[in-house]
């Protein structure tokens, strides 16, 4: 085996006596599986998500892992293929065995019921390998609903998908399909195994005609944010690389916490889209927590600034490019966040649709149910335009910094609003306005700019008036311009040492949302408070991404790191520089100076012995990927009991006293954090 079956067995191909797999749940309902309410304000006494699942007989126990054998070795046959057919078709088959695998070793199955669920799929992934080593794929000309899967960039790990593929589906010809993007409610018992069930179960609330339905499943229950955005997007490239879809009608749309994962792709990922239809889900943090949650908040100044991650109301703008339709029901507190975005709105001169349903609670009323089907479809007909003449991009984060022919290169300062207005003006010039933006591209592709050919074409920056180049005989244009001073001057950025740029801006949990390795450290650290914490805390990190994010994380120990891997991945290093041989190279490089007496940042100093260091920043030994120092993703078990607190924690670095133990909301004592500048220095020191 090579290339790509090499690795998919690695991670995926194991015997049932090894360990064998992962796990996950879900419907495609909108429905949550749980009443939040005050119980899950209490920090000290947090019920565990996912439950814990019941006992699987013995009997039971034993046709499954008879199961699992026969399909792993199926899969071991289908590992030492190499061609692409093949290759590609491999995590089709292996949803399968990772569902049942995960569900046995990591005591998933909820309720007894499930078990002949999990022989069905056993019996059907045997049948998908099998006609795979006989050439054939009959799945992939299936119509109905069905499960498929791809291979995520982030962990190497195998992510399942339902799709309901449309009667009219054209699999020869060249006619392209409209594609929804429906994204599921909350279900603390989002095993693979019930979401592949569901997924081939049923259609969903919604299965227009001659339209793909995609149901991701968004790596278990994290409303679509961080690992689970990139869920959706990879699960949406994989459907586009597999069938006809036309790029300019994709719609997303969702429910309960698929409606909050709707708000959020929207207002970040809004060009990808046609139309938009977020349903009861919540658009914010702080003010649902306390009208939802009756909950008390006393968040840090960065919580708060991190809060603009996924807070929706001031990304309302970007909306402008996205014609939305928000539903709630009359009587579900839910309709709390479409009110939230009607604000948003309001704030930028705009109005939105909000239908809301009748004497109606948490679900969909008929009757609005069809108005709103009635007046997507109008808009679908319509389409996107993937060449709007005036372009505006609301961001607080370079990590979500391109609207249409329009990027934002630099922010005069991260989490603090940015906008661009840039709008074509006649043959000859665009007029651009900004805020908190630092440098800029405009690039409008081939063929679709109009501009006299003969002139150069005139910027007028906020109110400076720069001569720009010429369109290209292609009727491509493309220019850049960056701030001196001050002032805006044509040209790119220069590339001189190191700043925050898109996927390289921070705070800790961005390294997550792209591929990354686990680094162990091989000895012992200074101190045995640091020893302790360290083992913990990095023990605790690879158990719960996989109960959180649902793939088995890269590990490797520290002596075994090549250049390869830190080419490939960030490098999420764990230990001091005492146990850990990559975290040693990279001492005095890094903006902490660290060794067995203290460490420092930013002036002060911190004792060794009971204070360690969680960071993120460019890998000295490779300045395009991120180095992370003693931490996972930042949330923890008390954010799990609600999608909405389900956010970043800590921004670019943190110092935690370990004399404090770890507990469900911190790593410890949080004694300082800040960000980083756009150079990723030191900031001054805060009040």
């Amino acid at each position: 085996m090579n290339g790509f079956p090499r690795r998919l067995m690695r991670s995926v191909y194991v015997t049932v006596t090894l360990a064998l797999l992962l796990a996950g749940l879900s419907g495609l309902s909108g429905q949550p599986a749980w009443a939040d309410g005050p119980a899950d304000n209490l920090a000290e006494n947090v019920r565990p998500v996912p439950q814990v699942g019941v006992e699987v007989p013995a009997d039971v126990r034993a046709k499954l892992e008879a199961g699992l054998t026969e399909l792993s070795a199926l899969l071991a046959e289908l590992g030492k293929k190499t061609d692409p057919k093949t290759t590609g078709l491999l995590p089709d088959v292996v949803i399968f065995h990772k569902a049942v695998a995960g569900a046995l070793q990591y005591n998933e199955f909820f309720d007894v019921k499930e078990f002949p669920v999990a022989e069905k799929l056993l019996g059907q992934g045997i049948e998908r390998a099998k006609s795979l080593l006989a050439g054939d794929a009959p799945w992939t000309k299936q119509t109905g609903p069905i499960a498929r899967g791809y291979v995520s960039k982030i962990d190497g790990s195998v992510q399942p998908y339902g799709l309901v593929v449309p009667d009219t589906a054209s699999f020869n010809g060249a006619r392209k399909h409209r594609l929804d993007v429906w994204l599921h409610g909350r279900g603390e018992k989002l095993s693979e195994l019930n979401f592949i069930h569901g997924a081939q179960s049923s259609k969903g609330q919604f299965a227009p005609a001659d339209t793909f339905v995609l149901h991701p499943y968004g790596r278990y229950c994290n409303a679509f944010k961080m690992a689970g955005e990139v869920d959706v997007l990879e699960g949406m490239d994989s459907v586009k690389s597999r069938y006809k879809i036309d790029e300019n009608r994709i719609a997303m749309r969702g429910f309960s916490m698929g409606g909050a994962g709707c708000w959020q792709m929207a207002v970040h990922y809004t060009d990808l889209f046609a139309g938009n239809t977020p349903g009861a889900g919540f658009s914010e943090t702080p003010d649902f927590l306390k009208v939802f949650q009756k909950e008390t908040l006393s968040p840090t100044w960065y919580e708060q600034k991190l809060w603009a991650w996924y807070d929706c109301p001031g990304y309302a703008a970007n909306l402008s490019h996205l014609p939305t339709i928000a539903y709630s029901g009359a009587d579900d507190i839910q309709i709390q966040a479409a009110r939230m975005m009607e604000a948003g709105f309001e704030h930028e001169g705009m109005q939105l649709l909000h239908l809301i349903g009748p004497k109606t609670g948490h679900s969909y009323h008929p009757e609005t149910k069809l108005e709103l089907e009635a007046r997507l479809d109008s808009i679908m007909a319509q389409g996107r335009d993937p060449n709007p003449r005036r372009v505006h991009l609301t961001t607080y984060s370079l990590k979500y910094n391109q609207m249409y022919w329009a990027k934002i290169d630099a922010l005069d300062q991260h989490w603090d609003r940015a906008q661009l207005d840039a709008a074509i003006i006649g043959d000859e010039l665009i007029g651009v306005i900004t805020e908190n933006v630092a440098a800029f591209t405009l690039k409008i592709p081939s063929g679709r700019a109009a501009f006299d050919p003969t002139k150069p074409v005139v910027l007028a920056v906020d109110g400076l008036n720069l001569e720009g180049p010429k369109m290209w005989s292609d009727r491509s244009f493309e220019v850049s311009a960056h701030k001196v001073d001050g002032k805006w001057v044509l040209g790119a950025l220069p590339a001189e040492g190191l700043q925050k740029r898109h996927d390289l801006q921070g705070p800790i949990d961005d390294a997550f949302m792209d591929s990354f390795l686990i680094v162990k450290p091989t000895g012992k650290a200074a101190h045995p408070a640091i020893e302790a914490w360290v083992q913990q805390e990095m023990t605790r990190a690879i158990k719960e991404w996989r109960r959180h994010f649902r793939g088995e994380p890269r590990v490797k120990n520290d002596v075994d790191v090549t250049d390869d891997d830190l080419a490939k991945h960030h490098v999420v290093v764990w230990g001091d520089p005492t146990s850990n041989q990559l975290l040693a190279k990279l001492a005095g490089q890094l903006p902490i100076t660290w060794n067995a007496q203290s460490l420092s940042i930013g002036g002060t100093d911190y004792a060794a012995a009971e204070y360690v260091p969680l960071c993120i920043y460019p890998n000295p030994l490779n300045p395009q990927k991120y180095v992370v120092l003693n931490s996972g993703f930042t949330y923890r078990e008390y954010d799990y009991l609600n999608n909405a607190r389900q956010v970043a924690k800590l921004p670019d670095w943190a110092i935690v006293d370990v004399k404090t133990p770890p507990n469900a909301r911190y790593p410890g004592k949080v004694v300082a954090a800040d960000f980083f500048d756009e150079r990723w220095s030191v900031r001054a020191k805060r009040d």
